[in-house]
């Protein structure tokens, strides 16, 4: 059986244009499978772009025969090296469809008509929904969310932005978390923030042969003093430290969100949509379940979940056993769930706490396993999980252009590289 099922998104749909040589996938066998395939792909949200692949007209085929899957995307150039983090991602979202037990994933380039196609895509969202800011195309910009408060969210940012740094990497820490911010003390910084024409400049400190660049509510307010802000007021602050904020070159934003589900969550994905969220759980059932729900949110609001890193995963004593205190599994139990990597899991040591209370973190403190730890996940994130984009690669080079011609419109502020 052979039908060619519409997978592209109607006009009216996000303002999109549905003109281009992709708008058709053709697909084989049962054709609700295909359905719940081509759903489950909308999950998958290419980096650069911010975007899914499906409405950016990547997913060209879709087949299955007897539980395998064979499904063709196209990227824009062969060589484009978000090859690897789309492929896996691709295979895993379709291994969750229920039926599917064998998936391949079919690489292949665009056309020039399909890079016209998507290009002109690009430039609708940029002139549409943009929100301007300093933070340059290629930076990875890493959501660090929890379900909910207690699993150790702020410990783990703090810590891997460290190691990023320390590996040479320039680093920004945006503290989101605004009524709770916790990352100046833990990084031993302390306001005011100055400004200068107009923006805001991050306190900065070097680390190894890197740099933080480190922007909070902690420095604009007592570290005793209540924030009681709701809604409106929590997402106008979001937006002034994005857009008023002189952030320079970096490698990497790490964005550390406060707990749940809320307005600061939902703000960021309408803001900064190529955001990629690091899901921090415990190893316990409660933890995992809660944690999911952020990771359904996350989808909802079309962001891509990176990995899921488990936290206080065991205790282990100086004689060598090691005891799961707050229970095993949850972490991978949670990735599994979600058809994404657990890509760490740091265990519980007192020196987290005490480098959080000294403004020195852990991993900056030695050889110990939880800086081992710390370190690795920052080599999975610079090789693996999310590696610095190449500007001259993929569609970074083609949404560049979309930055000249759009500031080339008289009155515009709007830049492709920041779609919403």
């Amino acid at each position: 059986m052979s039908v060619t099922l519409n997978i592209m998104p109607e006009p009216s749909e996000k303002g999109l244009s549905t003109q281009s040589g992709s708008e058709t996938a053709s697909v084989e066998g049962d054709i609700g499978l295909h359905e719940k395939i081509t759903e489950i792909l909308r999950t998958v949200i290419d980096p650069e772009l911010g975007e899914n692949i499906v409405d950016l007209a990547m997913v060209r085929s879709i087949s299955v025969d007897a539980g395998h899957a064979t499904v063709e995307v196209a990227l824009t150039i062969a060589g484009c090296p978000m090859r690897g983090q789309l492929e896996e991602e691709a295979k895993r979202a379709t291994l969750l469809v229920p039926g599917i037990e064998s998936v391949e994933i079919v690489i292949g380039a665009m056309e020039k008509e399909e890079r016209a196609a998507l290009m002109n895509r690009a430039r609708r969202l940029a002139q549409d929904h943009a929100l301007a800011s300093d933070i340059p195309f290629n930076t990875r910009i890493l959501g660090i969310m929890s379900g909910k408060g207690g699993v150790g969210k702020s410990s783990i940012t703090v810590n891997l932005a460290a190691s990023l740094a320390e590996s040479g990497a320039t680093v920004g820490l945006l503290d989101a978390d605004i009524w709770g911010f916790s990352i100046p003390r833990m990084l031993g910084l302390s306001g005011p923030l100055e400004v200068r024409g107009k923006k805001i400049l991050p306190m900065e400190r070097p680390v190894g042969e890197g740099r933080l660049k480190v922007v909070s509510m902690g420095f604009l307010s007592g570290e005793d003093e209540a924030i009681m802000w709701r809604g409106l007021v929590l997402n106008r602050a979001l937006q002034h430290f994005i857009e008023d904020v002189a952030w320079g070159e970096m490698d990497y934003l790490l964005v550390d969100l406060p707990p749940g589900t809320g307005d600061v969550q939902m703000g960021l994905a309408r803001m900064l949509p190529r955001t990629e969220l690091l899901i921090v759980t415990t190893p316990g059932l409660a933890a995992q379940k809660v944690a999911g729900r952020a990771a359904d949110m996350a989808r909802k609001g079309n962001l891509r979940i990176a990995g899921v890193i488990e936290n206080m995963s065991g205790f282990t004593c100086e004689h060598g056993e090691t005891y799961p205190l707050f229970g095993e599994g949850g972490g991978r139990r949670l990735a599994d769930s979600i058809g994404v990597r657990l890509i760490a899991q740091i265990p519980i040591d007192q020196a987290v706490a005490i480098g959080g209370d000294s403004g020195e973190p852990a991993v900056l403190g030695g050889a110990g396993v939880v800086a081992e730890s710390f370190r690795e996940l920052s080599r999975l994130i610079r090789t693996e999980v999310a590696p610095v984009i190449d500007m001259g690669s993929c569609s970074a080079r083609m949404l560049d252009h979309i930055d000249e011609a759009l500031n080339a419109i008289p009155g515009a502020t709007h830049t492709a590289s920041n779609p919403i």
